[in-house]
Order: C-alpha cells, then structure tokens, then sequence
C-alpha cells in the first residue's frame, strides 16, 4: 500500500433526485471528481441495509447490500422500469428522509421485479449464478425480509415462537407462503450487486480504491442473529445474556451502550470462524481495503449485563486474539484491513495490530489537549498509520475548533504556525504531510463546512446519517487544491 490520500464520503450523501444518494450517474460524477482531485483513495460507511435509526453501523444483514443505493435510471437502461415509472419522487434534496426515500423506492423496485419477472429473468444463469454464489447468507436473509414484512416490521424476537426459534416446519411454511417475496428480496440484492459492480470497474479505470467498513457487531435485529444464534451470547430463550458497548470515553461520561448482542467466540472457533471468513469475503468481493471497526474487540471488549440503562457496569472479557487473525490471514492471504483501534487502547490491542503488520488510525481533533507526547500529533506518528482531520462520529474540523475555548484555540494554532483564518485546511495540510501511509479527509471538511454538516452525534439515537453534499460543491478550483497538496506532498496517484 503505496503513500495516498483520499476522501471520506458515504454514498448516500451523494447529490440526485432521489432523495438520497445512488449508484448511477452521481457516483461516476463523484470518481470523476476524485480522480481529477489526484486522490487515490475513496472510503466509505458500512454499505448493508439500515434498520432503525438509519444507522450504517446497525443492519439487517452483515453481508446484503442496501437496497437505497440502487439508482432507478439504471433499472431504466436495463429495461426494468420506463422514464413513467421513476417520475413523481418529489423528495428533499437537501437530507435525507429515509421514510420518504424507502416509501418511494421500494414502489419502484417492485414494479421492476415484476418487469424481471415478466420477462424470465428469475431463471437466467446470471441471476441464479448470485444466488447460489451467496446462499450462506442470501436465503436466510430473503426469507427475514420476508418475514419482517408479514410480522409488520417487527424485531425477529417479537414473531410467533415457531419462526422466531426457527422450526423446521415454519421454515418450511414460510417459505411457501411468503415465496413471492422472498424471490423479490433475492432480486434487489442482484440488482445492488449488479450496480455496484459497475460501479466498481468504473472507479478501478479511474485509479480509485475503495475502502469499506466492516463492523464489528451485528444488530439484533438481524438475519445474522435470527439465523446463527448459536454464534452469540443468547440464553436458552435467545435474548442476549451480555450486550455490546464501551465505558466512559471522549464521546460520552456514561459510556456508549450500544445493544449488539455479543459472540460465542468458542463456538466460533468451532466452525473455523466461517461466519467472519464469509464477511471478509463478501466485503472483499465490493472493497479494496476494508476499515476494521471497533478493532480492539478482537483483544478485549466491554461486555454489559443485559437490561443496564448505560454501559457504565460492564467489564473487559478476551477477544479471540491473534488466533482469528491467523485463520483469516490462512483463508484471505493479505489482510486488507485497517484497524480502527481509537478509544481506550492497551498493550494487548497494540501487539495484536502490530503482529499483523495492519495501519491503525489517527485522528487530529484528539490531538491538541496540551500534553507534547498525546500520541494523535503528528511528531509521534510512524508510517503504517491512516491520519483523518475527523471521522463520522466527529464534528467537522471547522465546528470542532469553533467549539475550542480561546486556550485550546491558540494552542492549535501555535502547532500548526498559523492565524487560524483557514484552520481545516491547515488541518488538511498537517494530515497531508504527516508520514502517515494514508491521510482521508471527510469531504465536509475538505468544504469548510460547520456543525451543521456533521453526519453522527454518538448517544443520539435519531436525527443522524441524513448529511447531503451541497449542490455544485464539487469545484475545479477544490480540485486542484486537493491535487497540489497530494502532489506536494507525495500521495498524487501515477
């Protein structure tokens, strides 16, 4: 992995008529800015399809695709759909509205299921070829989806308990009486892969990499769960004994409590860890690179009593260690992982990245709080480090420093020798010249843009995930800034 820099941009804040971003022509328009922007990189959010709360890092499936990226003018081009079809969206612009987003698309995609049903589509080798490519995960997620819709979008713990403990005969029954549906689900994730590839080889011809993300947990409210509870902490009547979360940090005095039902980390060892084999495989099959998550869960992780009202009572339990990293490092070849090792990081955490050689990450905003040796500044970074200004669950550069007292405010400024009339990009500067392998700036802040572009506010169940990029934002002159300091600086792409 080269030197590089690139930007931090979800696609769904991608601009377009569709109330949320997608995977037609305003994705090309976004490689074609990057690539003309001399960056070599593109990273990106967790791609699966969100649940409540519209989070990235909570979906319904640790492997599906999410169905809100699929771009309805490509259904056209292939024929599924007609110009009539897509029109009437009548959907903001400026955030998105997920209910409206959902409402609008799905009436869309079912009426080009039908299309594709019309025409025999379900029988072609291409599609049946996807399915039986991704049958670990794809029939137990159809068959969810399916359910989730005869169930009234009820969480899979709330269904009768003949399916909710998944009898053979209610499988079965289900099956049958919701096959229709199924086959439905089944074709939107074809058509997200279809997308997504293509969107894929264009980045490749343009020289862009992408990076992924792949969260270390899985929503309860999940087909993983539902249909591998013998992979988490689950009592015999399968709600979680422990949950998932972090103590008291920068982010929150009572800790995060995030709700993610925890692994049996044996009973993985048991299956040779197939279920995170089969997610690195399928998320290396859509990324270049993947961000790690959470990484020093595979050390330690905080594990909370289930019920607590915060995470403050939970206790350090072993990760499964570098005995996990073997076997994937076995079955994969090169880890293309970056570990995402912020928070509350210990020796052990360190030992296991570094064993494998993996870049972990630094972030800037945690880097001014007074103490010469805070390992965020750049003077004590070493090569095999990705630098962000910021990351999703940050405020943006400019909000951040205008939050700063007058203290902290001179103290930024004395490090990076400047008036403070253009501070993000001085903070971009820093990260660009820093010896880190990869600097990734989110594109707020390569906008200069403040608070009210923030993405995520960690602890605030709603309201978060809805940033769009401006209109016209995209500029030759942002262009050519971004270039100079990638050339600059040695991370211009060849």
């Amino acid at each position: 992995m080269d030197r590089a820099s690139g930007i931090l941009l979800h696609p769904t804040a991608l601009p377009g008529k569709y109330g949320i971003g997608s995977l037609g022509a305003e994705v090309r328009g976004w490689i074609e800015f990057l690539h003309s922007a001399g960056q070599k990189l593109w990273q990106i959010y967790p791609i699966g399809p969100t649940g409540y709360g519209d989070s990235p890092y909570q979906c319904f499936s640790a492997f599906a695709g999410n169905p809100l990226l699929i771009d309805p003018e490509e259904l056209v081009k292939a024929e599924l759909l007609s110009s009539q079809d897509c029109e009437g969206a009548d959907l903001p612009d400026d955030k998105v509205d997920y209910g409206k987003v959902i409402e609008y698309k799905f009436s869309v995609f079912r009426k080009a299921y039908q299309n594709f049903k019309q025409n025999n589509l379900l029988e072609t080798p291409d599609f049946l070829s996807f399915c039986q490519k991704h049958s670990f995960w794809l029939e137990d997620y159809a068959l969810f989806m399916a359910l989730k819709g005869h169930f009234h979008g009820k969480p899979w713990n709330e269904w009768e308990d003949s399916i909710r403990v998944r009898e053979k005969a209610a499988v079965k029954k289900y099956q049958g009486l919701l096959k229709e549906e199924i086959a439905f689900q089944k074709f939107i994730q074809y058509t997200f892969s279809q997308q997504w590839k293509a969107m894929r080889s264009f980045a490749k011809e343009k020289s862009i990499r992408i990076i992924g993300d792949i969260p270390i947990f899985v929503a309860m409210d999940s087909a993983d769960a539902w249909a591998h509870p013998e992979l988490f902490l689950f009592d015999k009547n399968l709600k979680p004994i422990e949950i998932a979360g972090v103590p008291p940090d920068y982010f929150s005095a009572t800790g995060q409590l995030w709700g993610n039902p925890l692994y049996h980390w044996k009973n993985l060892k048991r299956t040779g860890y197939r279920f995170w084999v089969e997610r690195f495989l399928s998320a290396l099959e859509c990324m270049d690179l993947v961000r790690l998550d959470h990484f020093r869960g595979f050390a330690g992780y905080w594990a909370v009593p289930f019920g607590e009202k915060t995470a403050e009572k939970g206790e350090w339990k072993a990760g499964p260690g570098k005995r996990f990293f073997q076997v994937l490092q076995r079955k994969l070849g090169n880890l293309s992982i970056i570990a995402e090792d912020l928070g509350v990081i210990t020796p052990d955490v360190e030992e296991l990245r570094d064993s494998f050689d993996l870049p972990g990450m630094k972030i800037l905003q945690f880097a001014f709080d007074g103490n010469p040796e805070n390992p965020y500044l750049p003077h004590h970074y070493s090569e095999n480090f990705v630098v962000y200004t910021g990351t999703h669950d940050n405020d943006t550069a400019r909000g951040w420093f205008e939050s700063l007292s007058d203290e902290s405010k001179e103290r930024v400024k004395e490090y990076l020798q400047c008036n403070g009339n253009d501070i993000v990009w001085n903070l971009i500067k820093l990260a660009f010249s820093s010896v880190a392998r990869f600097a990734i700036i989110p594109l707020q802040d390569a906008l200069s843009l403040g608070s009210e572009a923030r993405v995520n506010k960690p602890g605030e169940p709603c309201g978060n995930w809805q940033w769009r990029m401006p209109k016209g934002c995209l500029t030759d002159e942002l262009a050519a800034r971004l270039k100079k300091l990638s050339q600059v600086y040695g991370r211009l792409y060849n």
